[in-house]
C-alpha cells in the first residue's frame, strides 16, 4: 500500500456532502485575466442548468472539449478566477507530461444523462 495515502475519511462527512454531476461542455474559450493559461467553459448540467467553470484544460484544443461530457462539483462556493466567476469545479487529473495544475477532465466511458449524480 502506498505511504502517501491520506487518512481514512467518513463517507457522509466527506464525499457524501459533494454534489458531483454529469455535464456537457457547450463552449471553451481562453479565460480572461487568469495568472496561468486557462479556459472558461460553459457546461450544461441538464435540469441543474448551465454553469461556468474556469480550468487549466489547455492541453486540449477548445474544439476537443466542446461536446465532451465531464464531471463537475455543483455545490462548492463560487470562486473568482481572473475576470470570471467559476461556479462549478470540473474534476480532472494531471495532464501527462504537463506542469502541475494542467489537467485533463474526468469523463465517462459512455454518454450518460446530463445531471446524473456520481456515486
Amino acid at each position: 500500500m502506498a505511504n502517501d495515502l491520506k487518512p481514512t475519511a467518513d463517507f457522509e462527512e466527506t464525499f457524501g456532502k459533494l454534489d458531483i454531476r454529469l455535464g456537457q461542455v457547450l463552449s471553451a474559450e481562453p479565460a480572461p485575466g487568469t495568472l496561468k493559461k486557462s479556459y472558461r467553459l460553459k457546461i450544461d448540467f441538464g435540469k441543474y442548468g448551465v454553469r461556468t467553470s474556469v480550468g487549466r484544460f489547455t492541453g486540449h484544443p477548445p474544439e476537443e472539449l466542446i461536446g465532451r461530457q465531464v464531471m463537475g462539483v455543483l455545490n462548492l462556493a463560487p470562486r473568482q478566477i481572473g475576470d470570471v466567476q467559476s461556479d462549478v469545479l470540473v474534476l480532472g487529473i494531471q495532464f501527462r507530461g504537463a506542469e502541475s495544475g494542467e489537467a485533463t477532465p474526468v469523463t465517462p466511458m459512455t454518454e450518460g444523462k446530463l445531471g446524473s449524480k456520481l456515486f
